[in-house]
């Protein structure tokens, strides 16, 4: 699908650019859709990439009309955790299965008080340490049994996510759960810094947190909280790296009905953080991705769960302090249970935005791309 920008006066309010464009250009991919099947969530799992090639992990449950306020897949029967792969940039898609290996298996967990159904994973054990974050073919993913109590776990890849190493113990951090996604900073071979979410001190969700390891994986220590603990939610952040020792991050925020995303920085590898801005309101919630561009600007993308539902972006000059207009990505779904996505981008420059989505082609929800350029 190719667009015309549209073009409008930017007016500038607490960082925020009040117009909105359409992307100059864009194509709309299919990268995974299944008659009776829900894809969905690849902000859970994961996005990697080496040159063209492109990984993207998310889910597959089977589809279930639950009506339009809720997630429609089938919460009685089991969930599998799938990687799809491009090796042309996200032109085309192939499935992989990593359950067929014995790894990646989605494990049975509590959600809202109901135990869901899962297969039975092998149980995670200490890491030994000595994991080289830096490996060419490098890949990790973190994973959560719960949103709201118990511990996370994760794995690595030294091939590309063609095969797995795990799972690994994530400690509690003294709280009373941690739901790890996939959020992670490499320093060195063995310093990453990976940013999750804890329960709240009354037990509900949740609070953002990052925590690091010096020791390739081995052991893992609290840096710090992100923000002050809500009265809603803080969750799911999405992470990049600034130059020197700088870190900026998104947040997922509800408060009641409102919703909307937090932008927070540290200028000090994550011991201490700073409020910037709100960049977008989502309507009933979505997390962000957020990457950082080759010419130095920060890409923000994210899914837009009211009329015009949708997937959109902003970009930003100075780091997050402030963010030009929204731009539409696409705005055809057809309902709200859309969006979380991930952001990578290609060495010719386009940007590839992976996330589930609903149209009015049919009921399940599938994982779409779309491959944008950034305005210049």
């Amino acid at each position: 699908m190719i667009t015309k920008m549209l073009l409008g006066t930017l007016v500038m309010t607490s960082g925020l650019a009040a117009t909105q464009e359409n992307v100059p250009s864009s194509k709309q991919v299919i990268v995974y859709r299944e008659a009776g099947r829900f894809g969905g969530w690849p902000a859970n799992h994961g996005i990697w990439i080496w040159g063209q090639e492109i990984v993207v992990g998310f889910s597959r449950g089977y589809y279930k009309d639950l009506g339009p306020e809720r997630h429609n897949i089938d919460r009685e029967k089991p969930e599998e955790h799938l990687l799809a792969r491009s090796l042309d940039g996200g032109e085309t898609w192939t499935i992989e299965n990593p359950a067929e290996k014995g790894t990646l298996l989605p494990q049975g967990a509590m959600l809202h008080g109901k135990e869901l159904p899962g297969v039975p994973i092998p149980e995670a054990s200490d890491c030994p340490g000595g994991i080289d974050f830096t490996h060419p073919d490098f890949a990790m993913t973190v994973r959560m049994s719960a949103v709201d109590k118990g511990p996370s776990r994760f794995y690595y890849s030294y091939d590309r996510a063609k095969t797995w190493r795990g799972p690994y113990k994530l400690p509690l951090f003294d709280q009373q759960g941690i739901a790890g996604r996939t959020d992670y900073v490499v320093y060195d071979s063995h310093t990453c810094l990976l940013v999750l979410t804890a329960a709240k001190s009354n037990g509900e969700e949740g609070r953002p947190l990052c925590v690091r390891t010096t020791d390739g994986g081995k052991t893992w220590a609290f840096v710090s909280w992100i923000g002050p603990e809500p009265s809603g939610y803080a969750i799911m952040p999405s992470t990049v790296r600034l130059s020197g020792s700088g870190l900026l991050t998104a947040i997922r925020r509800r408060d009641g009905e409102p919703s909307w995303l937090d932008i927070y920085r540290s200028d000090d590898t994550g011991k201490t953080w700073t409020y910037l801005n709100r960049p977008a309101e989502l309507g009933e919630g979505n997390p962000a991705a957020m990457i950082r561009l080759q010419d130095g600007r920060i890409a923000l993308t994210y899914g837009v769960r009211m009329k015009p539902y949708g997937i959109r972006a902003r970009l930003s000059r100075d780091a997050g302090t402030t963010w030009g207009p929204e731009l539409t990505l696409r705005d055809d779904g057809a309902g709200r249970d859309l969006g979380y996505p991930r952001t990578v981008q290609r060495p010719d420059g386009k940007i590839v935005t992976v996330y589930y989505f609903q149209d009015n082609l049919s009921p399940e929800r599938y994982i779409a791309a779309t491959i944008w350029d950034a305005p210049k």
